[in-house]
């Protein structure tokens, strides 16, 4: 099934197009609070479309999404009560009781693996402002989990250039289909470890 090849193209016309700065920092701040696509389908395409700007690239994913987080920590801290029927909905509960007992577990470092992590980075945004964590070590631990993740997309962008884009193009399907089948099984294995 063609889906990701499909949604690669689109992605990719869109990462040529003169306002797509704007729509990755939108993308970035909107994933750290609310939205559920990561950036990083836009930030590696628009590197590969400009491998010279991979840097400014992922400085703006890094700083866009740090301030999104900034907002899920606010709407963790000052209206969880409004949003938890919305996570119920989603099926996102669960995953946020498990980042909630993260946070008791390894605190600081929770954001900080937050930028590796198969769990969306909102849910522990958000739950860093239910618990009010400490916003200094909050925001510290976002740019550096962030930024780490975000510069490695683009530098791997950026070093492999056309020759990974051909690559990628010709493998998105496979890659996207084993990271499904990738989040799917760390689902599995959280609910058997449980």
């Amino acid at each position: 099934m063609k889906l990701f090849s499909r949604l690669y193209v689109r992605v990719l016309d869109l990462s040529r197009h003169r306002y797509a700065p704007h729509y990755l920092a939108g993308l970035s701040f909107a994933e750290s609070s609310f939205f559920p696509i990561p950036p990083d389908v836009m930030l590696a395409p628009m590197t590969l479309a400009n491998p010279g700007k991979a840097w400014n690239f992922a400085t703006l994913t890094t700083v866009a999404s740090v301030l999104g987080g900034l907002l899920g920590y606010t709407i963790g801290l000052f209206a969880f009560e409004l949003i938890e029927p919305l996570l119920k909905g989603a099926g996102y509960f669960p995953k946020y009781l498990q980042v909630r007992e993260w946070f008791t577990e390894w605190g600081f470092w929770a954001i900080f693996l937050a930028g590796f992590s198969p769990i969306p980075y909102k849910l522990f945004t958000i739950s860093a402002g239910v618990i009010s964590m400490a916003l200094l070590p909050f925001i510290l631990a976002s740019f550096i989990g962030r930024g780490a993740r975000f510069f490695m997309v683009a530098g791997l962008m950026a070093w492999g250039g056309e020759r990974m884009e051909h690559t990628l193009h010709k493998y998105i399907d496979r890659i996207g289909w084993a990271m499904v089948l990738l989040i799917g099984l760390v689902i599995v294995g959280v609910k058997l470890y449980r």
